[in-house]
Protein backbone atom coordinates (compact mmCIF):
# COMPACT_ATOMS: atom_id res chain seq x y z
CA UNK A 1 0.00 0.00 0.00
CA UNK A 2 1.17 3.88 -0.84
CA UNK A 3 2.33 5.10 2.18
CA UNK A 4 -0.14 8.37 1.48
CA UNK A 5 -2.91 6.16 1.09
CA UNK A 6 -2.22 4.78 4.36
CA UNK A 7 -1.64 8.42 6.11
CA UNK A 8 -4.46 9.64 4.38
CA UNK A 9 -7.06 7.21 5.26
CA UNK A 10 -5.38 6.66 9.01
CA UNK A 11 -5.78 10.36 9.32
CA UNK A 12 -9.09 9.94 8.74
CA UNK A 13 -10.22 7.18 10.63
CA UNK A 14 -8.24 9.03 13.78
CA UNK A 15 -10.14 12.38 13.38
CA UNK A 16 -13.46 10.34 12.62
CA UNK A 17 -13.28 8.15 15.84
CA UNK A 18 -11.48 11.34 18.31
CA UNK A 19 -13.58 14.21 16.89
CA UNK A 20 -16.85 11.48 16.96
CA UNK A 21 -15.86 11.17 20.64
CA UNK A 22 -16.40 14.81 21.00
CA UNK A 23 -19.22 15.09 19.00
CA UNK A 24 -20.92 12.15 21.09
CA UNK A 25 -20.57 13.67 24.60
CA UNK A 26 -21.11 17.00 23.38
CA UNK A 27 -23.75 17.74 20.96
CA UNK A 28 -27.49 18.28 21.77
CA UNK A 29 -29.42 15.30 20.54
CA UNK A 30 -26.72 12.36 21.10
CA UNK A 31 -27.44 9.56 23.28
CA UNK A 32 -24.19 9.66 25.30
CA UNK A 33 -24.12 13.57 25.88
CA UNK A 34 -22.80 14.48 29.01
CA UNK A 35 -20.00 12.18 29.11
CA UNK A 36 -17.09 12.80 30.92
CA UNK A 37 -13.28 13.56 30.63
CA UNK A 38 -12.58 10.05 30.67
CA UNK A 39 -14.75 9.09 28.00
CA UNK A 40 -12.88 11.53 26.15
CA UNK A 41 -9.40 10.50 26.99
CA UNK A 42 -10.04 6.68 26.04
CA UNK A 43 -12.19 7.37 23.38
CA UNK A 44 -8.97 9.68 21.17
CA UNK A 45 -6.24 7.21 22.24
CA UNK A 46 -8.33 4.45 20.80
CA UNK A 47 -8.39 7.46 18.32
CA UNK A 48 -4.55 6.68 17.53
CA UNK A 49 -3.97 3.11 18.29
CA UNK A 50 -7.13 1.90 16.15
CA UNK A 51 -5.85 3.07 12.58
CA UNK A 52 -2.20 2.97 13.63
CA UNK A 53 -2.80 -1.03 14.09
CA UNK A 54 -4.09 -1.14 10.48
CA UNK A 55 -1.52 1.05 8.72
CA UNK A 56 1.83 1.00 10.68
CA UNK A 57 3.76 -1.23 8.50
CA UNK A 58 2.26 0.65 5.40
CA UNK A 59 3.50 4.58 6.51
CA UNK A 60 4.89 4.49 10.14
CA UNK A 61 1.07 5.58 10.96
CA UNK A 62 2.41 9.27 11.34
CA UNK A 63 -1.04 10.78 11.06
CA UNK A 64 0.42 14.08 12.04
CA UNK A 65 2.58 16.26 10.18
CA UNK A 66 4.66 16.95 13.55
CA UNK A 67 5.34 13.35 13.77
CA UNK A 68 6.07 13.42 10.27
CA UNK A 69 9.02 16.10 10.99
CA UNK A 70 10.53 14.75 13.81
CA UNK A 71 11.02 11.16 12.10
CA UNK A 72 12.34 13.05 9.42
CA UNK A 73 14.99 14.57 11.65
CA UNK A 74 15.78 11.34 13.26
CA UNK A 75 16.45 9.84 9.68
CA UNK A 76 13.48 7.91 9.24
CA UNK A 77 11.78 9.17 6.91
CA UNK A 78 13.20 10.67 3.86
CA UNK A 79 12.17 14.56 3.65
CA UNK A 80 11.38 13.94 -0.25
CA UNK A 81 8.32 12.11 1.35
CA UNK A 82 7.24 14.47 3.87
CA UNK A 83 5.37 16.96 1.93
CA UNK A 84 3.33 13.83 0.56
CA UNK A 85 2.56 12.85 3.55
CA UNK A 86 1.62 16.00 5.37
CA UNK A 87 -0.81 17.08 2.58
CA UNK A 88 -2.43 12.99 2.71
CA UNK A 89 -2.78 13.74 6.58
CA UNK A 90 -4.39 17.04 6.00
CA UNK A 91 -6.66 15.72 3.44
CA UNK A 92 -7.49 12.85 5.40
CA UNK A 93 -8.24 15.05 8.09
CA UNK A 94 -10.67 17.19 6.40
CA UNK A 95 -12.38 13.91 4.73
CA UNK A 96 -12.87 12.66 8.29
CA UNK A 97 -14.26 15.72 9.70
CA UNK A 98 -16.58 16.05 6.91
CA UNK A 99 -17.94 12.70 7.19
CA UNK A 100 -18.72 13.30 11.34
CA UNK A 101 -20.70 16.46 10.14
CA UNK A 102 -23.18 14.06 7.94
CA UNK A 103 -23.54 11.70 10.76
CA UNK A 104 -23.89 14.27 13.07
CA UNK A 105 -26.05 16.52 11.01
CA UNK A 106 -29.25 16.69 13.20
CA UNK A 107 -27.01 16.90 16.52
CA UNK A 108 -25.22 19.97 15.16
CA UNK A 109 -28.52 21.12 14.26
CA UNK A 110 -30.05 21.23 17.53
CA UNK A 111 -26.81 22.69 19.10
CA UNK A 112 -27.03 26.41 19.57
CA UNK A 113 -23.90 26.87 21.14
CA UNK A 114 -21.62 27.71 18.27
CA UNK A 115 -18.54 26.99 20.74
CA UNK A 116 -19.68 23.90 21.65
CA UNK A 117 -19.70 22.76 18.01
CA UNK A 118 -16.25 23.95 16.80
CA UNK A 119 -14.90 22.52 20.03
CA UNK A 120 -15.87 18.84 18.72
CA UNK A 121 -13.88 19.42 15.47
CA UNK A 122 -11.21 22.25 16.31
CA UNK A 123 -9.27 22.69 19.79
CA UNK A 124 -9.00 26.12 22.09
CA UNK A 125 -7.65 27.31 25.11
CA UNK A 126 -9.16 27.54 28.41
CA UNK A 127 -7.52 30.17 29.32
CA UNK A 128 -6.67 32.50 26.18
CA UNK A 129 -2.86 33.53 26.80
CA UNK A 130 -0.74 33.17 23.68
CA UNK A 131 2.35 32.41 25.29
CA UNK A 132 0.69 29.73 27.87
CA UNK A 133 -1.76 28.30 24.97
CA UNK A 134 1.60 27.75 22.94
CA UNK A 135 4.09 26.12 25.53
CA UNK A 136 1.35 24.06 26.54
CA UNK A 137 1.25 22.74 22.54
CA UNK A 138 4.58 22.87 22.32
CA UNK A 139 5.48 20.66 25.71
CA UNK A 140 2.54 17.90 24.73
CA UNK A 141 3.82 17.34 21.39
CA UNK A 142 7.48 17.16 22.86
CA UNK A 143 6.10 14.53 24.86
CA UNK A 144 4.55 12.48 22.17
CA UNK A 145 7.08 12.70 19.83
CA UNK A 146 10.19 11.85 22.48
CA UNK A 147 8.31 9.03 23.56
CA UNK A 148 7.39 7.82 20.06
CA UNK A 149 11.51 8.16 19.01
CA UNK A 150 11.80 6.30 22.19
CA UNK A 151 9.84 3.20 20.99
CA UNK A 152 11.73 0.40 19.49
CA UNK A 153 11.55 0.56 15.69
CA UNK A 154 9.62 3.73 15.35
CA UNK A 155 6.33 2.10 16.72
CA UNK A 156 6.73 -0.73 14.30
CA UNK A 157 4.32 -3.00 14.18
CA UNK A 158 4.01 -5.18 17.08
CA UNK A 159 0.88 -4.77 19.18
CA UNK A 160 2.56 -4.15 22.36
CA UNK A 161 4.48 -0.75 20.33
CA UNK A 162 0.68 0.19 19.99
CA UNK A 163 -0.20 -0.15 23.20
CA UNK A 164 2.15 2.34 24.57
CA UNK A 165 1.35 4.82 21.64
CA UNK A 166 -2.50 4.71 23.09
CA UNK A 167 -0.41 5.22 26.79
CA UNK A 168 1.26 8.10 25.90
CA UNK A 169 -1.91 9.90 23.77
CA UNK A 170 -4.06 8.94 27.23
CA UNK A 171 -1.41 10.83 29.36
CA UNK A 172 -0.59 13.94 27.69
CA UNK A 173 -4.47 14.42 27.31
CA UNK A 174 -4.90 13.76 30.93
CA UNK A 175 -2.44 16.06 32.27
CA UNK A 176 -2.57 18.64 29.19
CA UNK A 177 -5.68 18.10 27.74
CA UNK A 178 -7.57 20.55 30.47
CA UNK A 179 -5.17 23.40 28.58
CA UNK A 180 -5.92 23.91 25.20
CA UNK A 181 -7.56 20.40 23.98
CA UNK A 182 -4.04 18.89 23.20
CA UNK A 183 -4.23 19.28 19.56
CA UNK A 184 -0.67 17.92 19.14
CA UNK A 185 -1.26 17.72 15.60
CA UNK A 186 -2.25 20.40 12.94
CA UNK A 187 -4.42 17.35 10.70
CA UNK A 188 -6.32 16.92 13.55
CA UNK A 189 -7.12 20.37 14.13
CA UNK A 190 -6.54 23.02 11.32
CA UNK A 191 -7.89 20.25 8.56
CA UNK A 192 -10.93 19.86 10.88
CA UNK A 193 -10.87 23.26 11.38
CA UNK A 194 -11.66 24.66 7.72
CA UNK A 195 -13.87 21.60 7.44
CA UNK A 196 -15.94 23.40 10.32
CA UNK A 197 -15.67 26.82 8.63
CA UNK A 198 -17.17 25.53 4.92
CA UNK A 199 -19.45 22.80 5.61
CA UNK A 200 -20.81 22.76 9.46
CA UNK A 201 -24.93 22.71 9.37
CA UNK A 202 -25.64 24.97 12.03
CA UNK A 203 -27.28 27.43 10.49
CA UNK A 204 -25.39 30.39 13.27
CA UNK A 205 -22.99 32.60 12.69
CA UNK A 206 -19.81 30.56 12.31
CA UNK A 207 -16.19 31.14 14.31
CA UNK A 208 -13.35 29.08 13.12
CA UNK A 209 -10.86 31.39 15.76
CA UNK A 210 -8.27 31.34 13.56
CA UNK A 211 -6.72 34.07 15.59
CA UNK A 212 -5.91 31.05 18.08
CA UNK A 213 -5.86 28.53 15.50
CA UNK A 214 -2.52 29.09 14.19
CA UNK A 215 -0.89 27.53 17.69
CA UNK A 216 -2.38 23.99 17.26
CA UNK A 217 0.06 24.36 14.03
CA UNK A 218 3.03 26.03 14.49
CA UNK A 219 3.46 24.82 18.38
CA UNK A 220 3.54 20.95 17.85
CA UNK A 221 6.12 21.33 15.12
CA UNK A 222 8.30 23.42 17.11
CA UNK A 223 7.39 20.79 19.40
CA UNK A 224 8.37 18.13 17.74
CA UNK A 225 11.85 19.32 16.38
CA UNK A 226 13.47 19.64 19.95
CA UNK A 227 12.37 16.27 20.81
CA UNK A 228 13.75 14.91 18.27
CA UNK A 229 17.21 16.99 18.15
CA UNK A 230 17.19 16.12 21.97
CA UNK A 231 16.42 12.58 21.11
CA UNK A 232 19.14 12.71 18.43
CA UNK A 233 21.99 14.05 21.08
CA UNK A 234 20.78 11.52 23.81
CA UNK A 235 20.45 8.58 21.62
Amino acid sequence: MSPYIAEFIGTAMLVLLGDGVCCNVSLNGSGMKGGNTVHILIGWGMAVMVPAFSFGAASGAHFNPAVTIGAAMRNGLSWGMVPGYIIAQMLGGFVGAAILMVLYGDQIKATDDDDTIRGCFATGPSIRNTGLNFLSEFVATFVLVFTLASIPGEAGASGVSWMLVYGVIVACGASFGGLTGYAMNAARDAAPRFAYQLLAPNKGKKNPDWAYGWIPVVAPICGAIVASLLHNILF
